[in-house]
């Protein structure tokens, strides 16, 4: 029997199988793709901080940028740059595979191509049925089962753990860019009426484009590929896009007995950018070290384990919360709304007053928000703009 089995060989999956194997725990990850460094639906931009902290390989860098350019939808920009690096763009299928050799160096065992199709908790253990792909089934014995699986797994939802409460789509391709060397974010109902889009630079003459939507994200991506085409930015439109799902809010309960969620199957998800690489290894390491208290003292109940979500909540309770509020509230903008914003931003200096402040964090977005808020002209602004609460954007058809 092993002393923990984690289900999903994302970046929270071997975090957490990482941290308990150093402690000297036998641990096992099981992942239903065949390889752990498979395409992924993600942009892969994370912190300075968060990367230097992981110490791994320069080689899943595809490169650091300092700042992004952010256009309305009527083409107003607003530059946000810092002379020192602000973040770091991996590669994330190599970033995947870091992170798992990093735990297979500690003595993680990986088994790859075997997903699980049920999840029974007793009171000596967990058991996982493992689906063998042609050869029927196999079961794995462990102490405590740790579910890492992504967004909208049926494993989650099988424990009685519910789901997350609202979610959007997120669909992304590579293309050839055709002299783009900045990061750009476009805002708009013609580009995403919900969430926005981007283009980034990875490699030189390559950049990842994608957006997030609640509906039709193909129809969206389709015109922003075109977009970019006639713009000069990017040679083709004619590429292979990934999906992928992504949760805004958490879930009302993490834990249960002899387990725990972690990572995007838990919904801890940056809700203003739909990031969640920070936040799942940030969570990922908070259930190590309570798994390793539960574990040592051999009480994996629900009430002991629940004091995981207690301490996860208490770290990000308030951004989420926050981050939610902002975007639902971008969410009632119009375009001309959000044109009114960034002349605001721009003409009142506002960009340039949080580029100054020193306490503003790629990773803790709350604080942005809170500051954009309490501007008098942007307050102001926002008064007399008089969002309608009540009013839906439109969807479009293809």
């Amino acid at each position: 029997m092993y002393d923990v089995a984690v289900v999903g060989a994302g970046p929270a999956g071997s975090q957490v199988a990482f941290r308990l194997a150093a402690l000297g725990y036998e641990v096992v990850v099981v992942e239903k793709k065949t390889e752990i460094d498979a395409p992924v639906c993600c942009t892969g931009i994370i912190s300075q901080e968060c990367f230097n902290s992981l110490a791994l390989d320069r080689d899943v860098l595809f490169r650091q940028a300092s700042g992004a350019r952010l256009l309305s939808p009527s083409g107003k920009s607003i530059r946000l740059w810092r002379p020192e690096p602000q973040v770091s763009i991996v590669d994330r299928p190599a970033f995947n595979a870091a992170l798992a050799s990093r735990a297979q160096r500690q003595g993680v065992e990986y088994r790859l191509n075997s997903p699980v199709v049920n999840v029974q908790v007793g009171d000596s253990g967990v058991c996982l049925e493992l689906d063998t792909q042609g050869n029927g089934t196999e079961s794995l014995q462990a102490r405590v089962v740790v579910i890492a699986t992504g967004f909208a797994s049926k494993l989650v939802g099988g424990l009685g753990l519910g789901r997350a409460g609202d979610f959007v789509i997120g669909s992304q391709a590579e293309v050839e860019t055709m002299g783009v060397d900045e990061v750009e974010v476009y805002f708009g109902e013609e580009m995403s009426p919900d969430f926005f889009a981007w283009l980034v630079p990875t490699l030189p003459g390559r950049a990842l484009v994608g957006l997030l939507s609640r509906l039709s994200p193909d129809i969206y991506m389709r015109r922003l590929l075109v977009r970019l085409v006639t713009e000069g930015k990017i040679a083709s439109n004619k590429v292979e896009m990934t999906h992928g799902g992504i949760p805004l809010q958490p879930l009302a309960r993490t834990y249960g007995e002899r387990l725990v969620v972690v990572g995007s199957a838990a919904g801890q998800i940056k809700p203003t950018t739909g990031g969640g690489i920070f936040y799942g290894l940030l969570c990922a390491d908070i259930a190590a070290n309570h798994l390793n208290r539960a574990l040592k003292s051999d009480n994996l109940s629900a009430e002991n384990l629940s004091r995981y979500q207690r301490e996860w909540r208490k770290r990000l309770g308030t951004e989420l919360k926050i981050g939610y509020w902002a975007r639902k509230l971008y969410e009632r903008l119009s375009d001309h709304q959000i044109d009114q914003i960034f002349d605001i931003i721009e003409s009142n200096g506002i960009d340039e007053a949080l580029l100054k402040a020193d306490d503003l964090s790629f990773d803790w977005h709350s604080k942005v928000v809170l500051r954009l808020m309490a501007d008098k002209a942007l307050a102001k602004a926002m008064m007399a703009i008089k969002i309608p609460w009540g009013r839906e954007k439109k969807v479009v058809n293809s």
